[in-house]
């Protein structure tokens, strides 16, 4: 089977390929409106981020719009464009495309519980910029994350959890430890620094994504989901 960095490899090959339009660093190429699926979701990232927060409005409000599936389906078997990519938990209560009220093919979410990056997930969302080129990125945590929840248990009471899990207590400990300087609840005060921190690590350890931020062509920011409201509290 070939490995996850030689299928990224061979993507970014086929993409440069076709692709047409402006250029991301590097000589990485994204498409024009008009040779995408979806030309409304060709937006820079200020508009980016202004359209998910109007559609956490509506989710909020309870007005989410009707989507066309049968159509979107069809429109997007070409391809994709999404306008943000997101970095997301696994639990089951956050569905970011419930929460910014999006259609099929407007966001690429890579979910792990605790919403950290580690090799896959940077790989998909290196794979979002360099071939996708989505304008805004997105680290969205949530009130009461389990693994957050866990890696504080881990630091505070000594506690041990059985198989791979503790992997995921080891990538957010960190984060625990500097949200001891923080005032307030211990939790929730993880929950954001394990936002902030993911944020910082994505530019930190890409020379693709951090690139594109600095040439004004993709912004990444940090979000808290509200279990009660399904808010989305950007951070920052």
């Amino acid at each position: 089977m070939p490995s996850r960095r030689s299928f990224l490899r061979s993507s970014l090959a086929a993409a440069l390929a076709v692709a047409a339009g402006g250029a991301l660093p590097g000589g990485l190429a994204v498409a024009r409106a008009e040779s995408v699926p979806k030309p409304q979701n060709v937006l820079d990232p200020d508009a980016a981020l202004a359209k998910l927060v109007e559609g956490n409005e509506r989710y909020v409000s309870g007005t989410a719009r009707r989507h066309d599936f049968i159509n979107e389906r069809l429109a997007l078997t070409a391809g994709q464009n999404p306008y943000a990519a997101i970095l997301g938990c696994a639990d089951s209560r956050v569905v970011p495309e419930y929460a910014f009220d999006c259609a099929r093919g407007d966001l690429f979410v890579a979910r792990v519980a605790g919403n950290f990056v580690n090799a896959d997930m940077l790989g998909s969302l290196e794979y979002a910029v360099a071939v996708l080129g989505v304008p805004l990125m997105v680290v969205l945590g949530h009130e009461r994350c389990g693994a957050v929840d866990a890696a504080v248990k881990a630091a505070g009471q000594s506690a041990s959890y059985p198989g791979s899990i503790p992997s995921l207590v080891a990538a957010i400990a960190p984060s625990v430890e500097k949200a001891r300087a923080r005032a307030g609840n211990l939790q929730e005060a993880a929950v954001e620094q394990n936002v902030l921190d993911n944020v910082a690590a994505l530019a930190a350890h890409s020379a693709i994504i951090r690139e594109a931020a600095e040439a004004g062509k993709l912004r990444i920011v940090g979000g808290v989901y509200r279990l009660k409201t399904g808010r989305v509290e950007f951070l920052g």
